[in-house]
């Protein structure tokens, strides 16, 4: 049985697949499992990943992304009303 998470497969990844784990912020920890949430991609930990397969944890929410996307939405039919109104005068 293949373990894709140890050993020489990760001597290939930066940092040999250590990072900071955006969920719990722990450090130097092996954050290997992909896992998305909003359009985005986020590397979790072991652990975390476990506690949002039994429901204890969630993955964050990105608002960021989401807020300028509706004031874009927002912005479009004022532009085109005034574009319109331009063009009669």
């Amino acid at each position: 049985m293949s373990k894709p998470h140890r050993g020489q497969s990760l001597r290939e990844l930066y940092a040999h697949g250590r990072g900071e784990c955006p969920i719990c912020k722990r450090k130097n920890i092996k954050v290997l499992f992909e896992m998305e949430a909003g359009g985005q991609k986020f590397k979790i930990c072991k652990t975390c990943k476990a506690a949002i397969k039994n429901g204890t944890k969630k993955l964050p929410v990105v608002e960021s992304a989401a807020a300028p996307a509706e004031e874009a939405k927002a912005e479009a039919p004022a532009e085109t009303t005034t574009e319109t109104a331009s063009a009669e005068a």
